[in-house]
């Protein structure tokens, strides 16, 4: 079901939270049935974050500019 909450947020900036308790924000770039990859804009614009859905606790999108 998360595979399908993000596909719903491809090109949107969201807020991710892993089990482990990191926090990434960025740009839901590519989607496949294993992991989400985030384009991150905010500590270092462009670089590419992978999070296995599995790691995923909670995902929030945030308000477009």
């Amino acid at each position: 079901h998360l595979e399908n909450l993000f596909r719903r947020y491809k090109g949107e900036v969201v807020n991710v939270k892993t089990i482990s308790g990191g926090i990434y924000t960025g740009r839901v770039a590519e989607i496949t049935n294993d992991y989400v990859c985030l384009t991150e804009t905010s500590a270092a614009p462009g670089l590419q974050v992978f999070l296995l859905f599995s790691a995923i606790e909670s995902m929030a999108a945030t308000a477009a500019d």
